[in-house]
């Protein structure tokens, strides 16, 4: 199974110079928690409900700072051809709950989340219980330190 088949299409983005609360409303008014940031068309990083929570409303940021200021950038992305596998293996590696869909310009024309994993499981698409369970878990382990970035998860091997 491909990203294609599963990713949400066409979602929602904003650009770094939109306001923060601009793009809160955006993740209310379409109920997502992730936002890919485009600029000149192209994928330059990712805001979620978490960078909002954190990187704004905890740092005391008006609502109207500029997106630039709480994005994760160069956020892991995939094109429509990769398989659900390496989706799996990003989320894990990464510990994101959500993966960009890129075209070869960089263009954002997807997105696969978590729920699009479990919700493939449960249309009986291909995707096993285990390997959604692996996922689910190690994106919810705590932050690895700075230097266990070389860390790799095995999805084949359980924790």
């Amino acid at each position: 199974m491909k990203a294609r088949d599963i990713m949400t299409a066409s979602p929602c983005c904003c650009s770094p110079s939109d306001s923060v609360q601009e793009v809160a409303r955006t993740m209310r008014d379409h109920d997502c928690g992730a936002v890919p940031v485009i600029d000149n068309g192209r994928l330059v990083g990712i805001v979620t409900d978490r960078d909002l929570t954190i990187r704004a409303l905890a740092a005391g940021l008006d609502p109207e700072a500029r997106v630039a200021d709480v994005i994760s950038r160069e956020p892991s992305s995939c094109d429509a051809d990769a398989e659900v596998s390496e989706i799996e293996r990003i989320m894990s590696d990464q510990q994101v709950r959500r993966v960009p869909v890129v075209d070869a310009d960089k263009h954002c024309i997807g997105i696969v989340a978590q729920a699009d994993l479990a919700r493939a499981l449960f249309d009986g698409r291909n995707v096993s219980e285990h390997e959604v369970a692996l996922v689910v878990e190690r994106v919810s382990l705590p932050r690895r330190r700075p230097f266990d970035h070389d860390v790799k998860f095995n999805l084949e091997q359980p924790l």
